[in-house]
C-alpha cells in the first residue's frame, strides 16, 4: 500500500472539495491528483495540514469500495 503524509504546502496542485461536504463548514475534505498520486487533506486546514498522499492505484480501489 502507498499512502504517506508530505507536507502541507503542496503547490502547483488543483483542490476539489467534496460533493459530500456541506456549506456549514463542518467535515470537509478536498482532493487533489497528479500522474502518480492522489493527495487528501482537510479543508478547513486551507494548506496548512497535513497532507496525505495515496497511490492511485490504492485510490481507485478506495474509490470503488465507497461506491458500492
Amino acid at each position: 500500500m502507498s499512502v504517506e503524509q508530505v507536507p502541507g504546502n503542496v503547490s502547483g496542485l488543483r483542490w476539489f472539495k467534496s460533493g459530500y461536504s456541506g456549506s456549514g463548514g463542518g467535515n470537509c475534505v478536498e482532493v487533489a491528483a497528479d500522474l502518480d498520486a492522489v493527495y487528501v487533506r482537510d479543508s478547513k486546514a486551507m494548506g496548512g495540514g497535513p497532507v496525505l498522499r495515496v497511490g492511485r492505484g490504492e485510490w481507485a480501489a478506495f474509490v470503488a469500495l465507497t461506491v458500492e
